[in-house]
């Protein structure tokens, strides 16, 4: 009775988004793989499709054992547990871990590969929300913040050793989950400052910013003359920003590796070295424009055939989306997932536990950074950092990981007032 009561609670919007988005994954990694001179059928397990579909069959049993065990498992052994364990695997992959793509991110077992940074991302979320989901916690604390901040931030730290900043980036995703339950603005408001100075410096106006910044200062001197403290404030603000401006050359070619240099300056020079570090790209505007409103058809993208696009069935599947299906099978790939993240906030929103609403919300961020930057690094917008676009790109440990963490949510939804009761 209880489990005919869970399955009409489940958000089966959220169910059939997921499925649609993983079906259209599935026939599209077959048509970025797809030779007309070779007969091979959709569900070949010769081909990376046939895999994606044996990887969707377990996420299918998966998603049967999450329904089955019960909803308490998640916050009380699985939190601190799982993290505990996914803490360790990320130490251990630095030492026996196969080198793929430059980093060392990947245990191999006979043909499987696992890639333990995918996992840590729901462990981690299922840690913060444990810790956070306390009425003892008070983000207004120095004490709970800094806690919170290291959960966060120990798995990123241990995935840049490997190194990969693409998979570490998704965790600073999860600091806007401190933000919704009070932390302090004036980190968000600094980052979202950097970065401005950052883009608008390197397009060339790193003069103009620096005039800039004097004259407003100068005006809001003006304006606060009476006022010492805000005076001073100013002043350190205005130092600062220009220190940092002319710092950010420096920083880049001492902090960054020699291929994430060329990556950034990829950005903001199209023409920038076309056949190396920007090839990809190139070619993935390329397919995704000459795909016009509606698309070449299935299996007739000429960029997709004839092998254009490097890692076409991973961090490049949306480009083979566009060519196929045009600016209409990409717009149906925006709103469903559109969808799904509008969805899963007001799920969040809805949640009588603490720790539900903060997991909730930690699943929405992941998956809209993924969603995002993936898609922006296929138009030109974000440096190749090598994310895959969630339930879509070929890969069972990431279809693994992100079907775990949202289906997670999906059970304690399923159980918000039993969840709150405790």
């Amino acid at each position: 009775m209880r489990q005919s009561n869970t399955l009409y609670q489940f958000d089966w919007l959220s169910v059939v988004i997921y499925f649609a988005l993983v079906i259209l994954g599935f026939i599209n990694i077959y048509a970025a793989t797809y030779d007309e001179e070779v007969s091979n059928s959709l569900f070949s397990i010769t081909q990376n499709s046939g895999k994606q579909l044996i990887w969707i069959g377990v996420c299918t049993l998966i998603i049967i054992g999450i329904l089955i065990v019960d909803f308490r498992f998640y916050d009380s052994v699985a939190a601190y547990f799982g993290y505990g364990l996914f803490i360790f695997l990320l130490l251990a992959v630095l030492v026996f871990g196969r080198v793929v793509g430059g980093a060392q991110s990947w245990f191999e077992i006979g043909p499987f590969r696992f890639q333990p940074s995918e996992f840590a991302k729901f462990a981690t979320l299922l840690a913060l929300s444990k810790y956070l989901g306390s009425s003892l916690r008070d983000l207004s604390k120095l004490k709970h913040q800094i806690i919170s901040v290291a959960i966060i931030g120990t798995p990123a730290a241990l995935i840049l050793l490997q190194p990969d900043a693409g998979s570490a980036m998704v965790f600073l995703a999860l600091l806007f989950t401190l933000y919704r339950e009070g932390f302090t603005p004036i980190p968000f408001y600094l980052g979202f400052a950097a970065i401005f100075l950052l883009v608008v410096t390197l397009l060339g106006y790193k003069l103009a910013v620096i005039i800039a910044t004097i004259v407003i200062g100068l005006l809001l001197i003006g304006l606060y003359i009476k006022s010492i403290k805000k005076m001073v404030l100013i002043l350190i603000c205005a130092v600062s920003s220009i220190a940092y401006v002319l710092s950010i050359d420096f920083i880049i070619e001492e902090a960054l590796q020699p291929h994430q240099q060329k990556r950034v300056r990829a950005i903001f020079d199209p023409n920038f070295d076309p056949k190396g570090i920007n090839y990809n790209v190139i070619q993935s505007k390329i397919a995704i424009g000459s795909g016009g409103f509606s698309g070449k058809g299935f299996l007739n993208g000429t960029q997709t055939k004839f092998n254009f696009v490097p890692e076409q069935t991973t961090d490049f599947i949306f480009c083979t989306i566009g060519e196929e299906y045009g600016w209409v099978g990409s717009m149906v790939i925006v709103i469903l997932f559109s969808t799904l993240f509008i969805r899963l906030i007001n799920l969040a929103e809805r949640q009588k536990s603490k720790f539900a609403r903060i997991y909730g919300y930690g699943v929405s961020l992941i998956l809209f950074f993924h969603f995002t930057v993936n898609i922006a690094m296929t138009i030109g917008l974000f440096p190749v950092i090598g994310i895959p676009l969630p339930f879509i790109s070929y890969g069972g440990s990431s279809l693994i990981a992100f079907t775990i963490l949202l289906f997670i949510f999906l059970k304690l939804d399923a159980h918000r007032m039993q969840l709150f009761e405790r």
